[in-house]
């Protein structure tokens, strides 16, 4: 692992075989039988009832439903092997997948009534940190466990969350670092941001502007915008004003709609090079735009290369995937769940979180449920290494390393599953 290097500095690259990425298929609310938190949360006084019932809240529908797939498909696979290899506590874990949908709706707290109805003991979600967010107190306040694959904002390390929070995705602290180095590293002394105004997309963009600035180049324009807004024509002019070397879009969806925009005001990515991140990292998004419009475009996204092995496992859940964004936090956060109820000898939440941490470092290295699993019941103290990467939680549920991807898109609108680079380092630089 090569470390961060300090803001304003391009980062080393680290090897890539050294951590793995992925992410979601899905369901409705059907249940399936198939077959985060610091590490001092407490372990409740309410003990599980002996069955380990997950709940997924991922994107079906909304501004991220292409992440919905690979997510769903991460944890498919983690609880088919799960159950494979016994199950939690002797019993076959059972699953019921839910919808997310996105801000614009109330479809996330009715998933969560669902799930919590049907006694889940951790739910895995959401995709959206605006999402996640909206339901934390109604899932923690419940003493449920709250893991979410791919929420990147920095206020999860410190949000109120009565210690069941929990992430594999890094925080944005990290992305942004490595994100403003490429677009520094490619010569763009002037850059100018586009976000879409929500913890996200503005925090992820203070990040990308505090690095650009620190290695010496200048944000020229910043505009943080309504996602829903029906036209962009007045936030593009504001940032073809400042005649930028680089832009750097911060969105989801609706990305299309900006970038369909700067083409029409003279900015193609052909005059001016633009920059993307996890939000908007789209093989669909874009398809029918015209052919090269995004070609030469760079991206970030959380996660190592998924593995082609890991890759190969994913089919059989999940035969027509053909994106890997976020199944491997997905699947290692099913994986972690489940151990930590085998560490605690029970599947309430609170029994759950005060394990996750315990099972994530400090023991013997293990990368599959069952090699950890027979450990475990052995006596032995574990350390998950997972498909996404070392995992190991800090105090405040978030993962202290993580690794960033840099994709590129081709001619054809759409970027490769292998990454230009990929950079790692600890979250706290």
């Amino acid at each position: 692992m090569i470390r961060i290097a300090p803001a304003g500095r391009v980062l080393a690259v680290a090897a890539a075989a050294s951590l793995a990425l992925a992410a979601c298929g899905s369901g409705d609310t059907a249940a399936q039988q198939t077959g985060s938190a610091p590490a001092s949360a407490p372990a409740s006084a309410e003990k599980g009832d002996g069955v380990l019932t997950l709940g997924t809240l991922l994107p079906q529908t909304g501004s991220l439903a292409y992440l919905g797939p690979p997510e769903f498909a991460g944890v498919d696979l983690a609880v088919k092997e799960i159950n494979e290899a016994g199950g939690v506590l002797g019993k076959p874990v059972t699953k019921y997948d839910t919808d997310s949908g996105d801000t614009t709706t109330n479809i996330a707290s009715q998933s969560v009534d669902k799930l919590l109805g049907q006694k889940a003991d951790a739910i895995i979600g959401a995709a959206s940190s605006s999402v996640s967010q909206s339901v934390i107190d109604k899932i923690t306040g419940a003493g449920v466990v709250q893991f979410s694959p791919a929420n990147t904002s920095d206020e999860f390390t410190t949000i109120q969350d009565r210690g069941l929070y929990f992430r594999t995705a890094p925080p944005d602290k990290l992305q942004g670092r490595v994100l403003g180095d490429v677009v520094v590293g490619d010569g763009n002394d002037t850059v100018a941001l586009m976000a879409m105004q929500d913890s996200y997309g503005s925090g992820l963009a203070d990040q990308v502007k505090s690095t650009v600035e620190s290695a010496g180049g200048s944000i020229v324009a910043r505009v943080d915008y309504d996602p829903k807004a029906a036209d962009f024509s007045a936030d593009v002019a504001k940032i073809k004003a400042a005649n930028p070397k680089g832009i750097v879009l911060v969105g989801f969806e609706e990305t299309a709609k900006v970038i369909a925009e700067l083409v029409k005001q003279g900015l193609s990515a052909d005059k001016v090079k633009w920059y993307m991140v996890d939000g908007n990292m789209s093989n669909t998004n874009y398809a029918k735009m015209p052919k090269g419009t995004l070609n030469g475009v760079k991206g970030s996204i959380p996660g190592a290369e998924a593995p082609d092995e890991f890759r190969a496992r994913l089919a059989k859940v999940a035969p027509d995937l053909d994106d890997y964004t976020y199944a491997a936090e997905s699947y290692d956060a099913t994986n972690l769940i489940a151990l930590a109820a085998e560490a605690a000898k029970d599947d309430s939440g609170r029994s759950i979180a005060s394990k996750l941490a315990e099972v994530s470092k400090g023991g013997e290295k293990c990368k599959s449920f069952k090699e950890c699993v027979d450990l475990l019941k052995a006596g032995k103290d574990i350390d998950y290494d997972g498909v996404s990467g070392p995992v190991e939680f800090d105090d405040n549920g978030d993962p202290a390393v993580a690794t960033i991807g840099i994709y590129q898109y081709g001619e054809d609108n759409t970027y490769p599953g292998k990454a230009l680079e990929y950079r790692t380092g600890n979250i706290q630089g």
